[in-house]
């Protein structure tokens, strides 16, 4: 070592000497010094070749990790290095099983042989398995372009879109759908109340496209299916009309008054309503719409008409059945258009009359008999309103309706008829019982005073009393009862 120094030394200072051709022998200390420098970096230099030349054990190999083209450090053991990338993998697998695991950056590992290194493997192996992505292999749905959702592959994001066409056709349906597109020939008519499947599609363009994606974001069939049937929410607007309430609008948008209000803030539960308001009333779409054409060919009823025919022998308000009317019938093929089972478009295509329909003809008497009501009755005083309706008051039965306050105090007969009773009858007062001759009777109570008699015909709206409040009466006002075939009746069903 020592001769191969001298030499060394010797060829340096000659070359040194004939570079700068000094023209005296006599060198500076100041240059002393730098040749004395540059005489032992040489040796450094020289001698670190002459190591690296003659005994490779002193040099290693370190391994550089990049992720992603950023340099994370080195380490001197490739295995440790595998190792924890495994074990990272392997502790999400047990998390996401099912699922082909992969790194999600650009992983390099490049090696450098180095003299002597110092490296801190545990600090950098637990950065690159902090920064180190893991991703799953997986299958995603496109809808129109854009991402959707993702399945751990294609077998199961085919489930997915054809569970969502089961929501609206049966698995036998589509299995015969299959079976005619593979037969290039005309289907045969379709029988009386049989349906077919004629079509059925995605309406918008659907795809499957393989993505390295978080594990978190893959997702079970159901779990997709569900997402993809509530949809994403699509801005919507409603204007309020007359009569409108919070509660009702919401239930109109599929929401609860809570979340319509959410939606709107500047209104409370209490909140007077403006007819004209916009109101926020954005709700879920669907990310999916089936699709479906079907055939049908039934039988519906035609309904049968119905004539009148006038006959002036016959009592006025008295009628009869001259012919009973007969519904028809007629097959109808038709080809209807659903949008996830909602009719969007509804095509006749052929419409045959199986039966002729029979009218239905009903003879209405025309003739006017003074004693003989027309059914129809007349408001029984001069103005008024109804203070009481019939039903249970007081504990007991209120038969009729109590008409109060009138512009003018006098009862008139409701319809035309003979008075069939007149005069006191305990509670009730003053009272009148008109027979209108068809079935019916009605009763006028607490008459002040009675201006007709048994056996007398009255005309409809003519005067037959006044009203008072004799009997058991707590003020002035009409007691009126209407009897249909004997039968205690509403008078509300029968006034005009």
């Amino acid at each position: 070592m020592i001769t191969q120094f001298k030499s060394i030394y010797s060829t340096y200072t000659k070359k040194l000497n004939i570079k700068h051709k000094l023209k005296d022998n006599r060198i500076s200390s100041f240059t002393k010094k730098t040749v004395g420098m540059a005489i032992v970096a040489g040796t450094l230099s020289l001698g670190a070749v002459s190591v690296g030349a003659n005994d490779n054990s002193l040099l290693s190999t370190i391994y550089h990790i990049y992720l992603d083209g950023e340099r994370v450090g080195a380490v001197d053991d490739k295995k440790a290095l595998d190792e924890a990338i495994e074990a990272k993998i392997e502790s999400i697998k047990k998390e996401y099983k099912g699922l082909e695991l992969t790194t999600g950056n650009s992983l390099s590992v490049i090696p450098e042989k180095v003299f002597r290194p110092s490296m801190k493997n545990n600090d950098i192996l637990e950065k690159v398995t902090k920064d180190l992505e893991v991703q799953a292999s997986a299958s995603v749905i496109t809808i129109d372009g854009e991402v959707v959702v993702a399945l751990k592959n294609k077998e199961d994001a085919e489930k997915v879109i054809k569970q969502l066409t089961l929501e609206f056709v049966s698995e036998d349906q589509l299995k015969e759908l299959e079976q005619s597109k593979k037969i290039d020939e005309e289907l045969p008519p379709i029988e009386v109340d049989q349906t077919r499947i004629l079509d059925v599609m995605i309406k918008e363009k659907v795809s499957f496209l393989d993505k390295n994606i978080n594990p978190e974001e893959v997702l079970s069939v159901e779990e997709a299916v569900s997402f993809l049937k509530k949809g994403a929410k699509e801005e919507e607007v409603y204007m309020v009309g007359e009569g409108d309430v919070l509660g009702d609008i919401a239930q109109k948008h599929d929401l609860t008054s809570q979340e319509l209000l959410a939606l709107n803030p500047d209104i409370a539960e209490d909140s007077l309503l403006k007819i004209g308001l916009t109101l926020n009333v954005t709700a879920l779409k669907p990310f999916v719409s089936v699709i479906v054409e079907e055939e049908s060919s039934k039988n519906i009823e035609v309904p049968y008409e119905q004539e009148v025919v006038e006959d002036e022998d016959l009592p006025k308000g008295q009628t009869k059945i001259k012919q009973q009317g007969v519904n028809g019938e007629k097959n109808v093929h038709s080809i209807v258009t659903k949008e996830n089972g909602v009719t969007i478009k509804t095509e006749i295509t052929q419409e045959e009359l199986v039966k002729e329909p029979v009218k239905h003809i009903v003879v209405k008497g025309t003739k006017v008999i003074a004693s003989r009501g027309n059914g129809s009755l007349a408001w029984p005083a001069v103005g008024g309103y109804i203070s009481s309706k019939m039903g249970h008051r007081w504990g007991k039965m209120h038969k009729g309706i109590d008409i109060a306050r009138p512009s003018d105090r006098t009862i008139k007969a409701a319809d035309n008829g003979i008075v069939e009773s007149a005069g006191w009858d305990g509670g009730y007062g003053n009272k009148i019982v008109i027979n209108h001759q068809n079935g019916m009777k009605t009763t006028y109570a607490h008459l002040a005073s009675i201006d007709v008699s048994v056996g007398q015909t009255v005309a409809s709206g003519s005067k037959i009393g006044v009203m008072g409040t004799t009997g058991q009466s707590t003020g002035v006002h009409l007691h009126f009862e209407v009897y249909v075939d004997g039968q205690l009746k509403d008078p509300l069903q029968y006034l005009n």
